[in-house]
């Protein structure tokens, strides 16, 4: 039997929040991060300026502290080599990274590092816009996030969740990281854990679910054989149960699009509030899909790292006796 527990040593990261409230200082902030200061004395510009100051390191070095947002002038953050500086301007090298504050309605920022934003995406938000036209994605809010701290910041997609599926996913900052996660994903994404509440009981109460899916010219997933379609493998185990409803925590060994949703409905107990696929309820006038588990090999360190979010109380208010 599959083991839900996991017994590899890893960091673990527990992420509770409310929609809508940030957690991370502004760049604008006056309460300034401990650091070297000085007091300019002269016309100059700041990456002259650095390098004559901080002369005990190397010039890639304090490139490097542009580059990663460590340099603050009058109480902002700087990271072009050519700003100009202006005797008496306060300039200040931090000791840690200067982060910008995120505050957004649909979507949290759980963990980042130089070469990962790990998110928690709010149910009706897209991933990734499907026309340009869309601006209202996690990748657009991101993008324009990671923007406001060095306007040539990029982030690049990893994954997605589907609009109406609430919870965990990762970006790449960087292209390099992308590649190297993309092309070893079954081994650098050690877990990924969703909880659902579907309508009925499923019967057995665990096990594993092979199917083929493939797309159809709807746009929906659907179960066929094998000549047809690509393998989906999955583990469920039942948590809890009424005579209407159960939560489910489900485990993905393959990572289809629509995955969970259709093999549900292939099994007679369709994820409630899908309509699209098999649901007769629509108890919480959303999916009932949430992706609460994540974990993988950080592809820089190389150490374990996992993520994992509340189940949602509707969720459990759903499954009461």
């Amino acid at each position: 039997m599959y083991n839900f527990g996991g017994s590899k040593k890893k960091v673990k990261m527990t992420s509770q929040w409310k929609y809508g409230r940030g957690d991370r200082p502004s760049s604008n902030n006056k309460t300034l991060p401990r650091g070297q200061r000085a007091t300019v004395r002269q016309d100059a510009a700041l990456l002259s300026y650095l390098f004559d100051l901080l002369k005990d390191r190397s010039k890639s070095s304090v490139k490097s502290l542009l580059k990663h947002g460590r340099i603050w002038v009058n109480g902002n953050v700087k990271t072009h080599f050519d700003t100009p500086l202006h005797p008496g301007d306060e300039v200040l090298i931090s000791h840690e990274r200067a982060k910008t504050t995120f505050n957004n309605p649909y979507l949290r920022i759980v963990w980042e590092d130089e070469s990962l934003i790990v998110v928690e995406k709010k149910d009706g938000l897209l991933s990734v816009s499907e026309s340009q036209a869309q601006e209202r994605t996690a990748y657009a809010f991101l993008s324009r996030y990671v923007r406001e701290q060095d306007p040539r910041n990029r982030i690049f997609v990893l994954h997605r969740l589907d609009r109406g599926t609430s919870g965990l996913m990762m970006f790449a900052r960087n292209k390099g990281v992308q590649e190297k996660l993309r092309n070893d994903w079954s081994t650098m994404i050690t877990r990924r854990s969703y909880v659902a509440v579907v309508e009925g009981r499923p019967d057995p109460v665990q096990g594993r679910l092979v199917s083929y899916l493939a797309e159809n010219s709807r746009m929906k997933v659907f179960c066929t054989d094998a000549s047809r379609g690509k393998e989906a493998v999955m583990h469920y185990r039942v948590l809890q149960s009424n005579n209407r409803y159960s939560l489910v925590e489900f485990e993905l060994e393959t990572g289809r699009k629509n995955q969970i949703r259709a093999q549900m409905e292939e099994a007679g107990y369709p994820v409630a509030g899908d309509p699209k696929y098999g649901a007769m309820t629509d108890p919480a006038e959303r999916l009932l899909l949430h992706a609460f588990r994540l974990s993988f090999i950080h592809p820089v360190t190389g150490r374990e790292i996992a993520f994992e979010t509340p189940i949602p109380s509707a969720f459990r208010a759903l499954v009461k006796d």
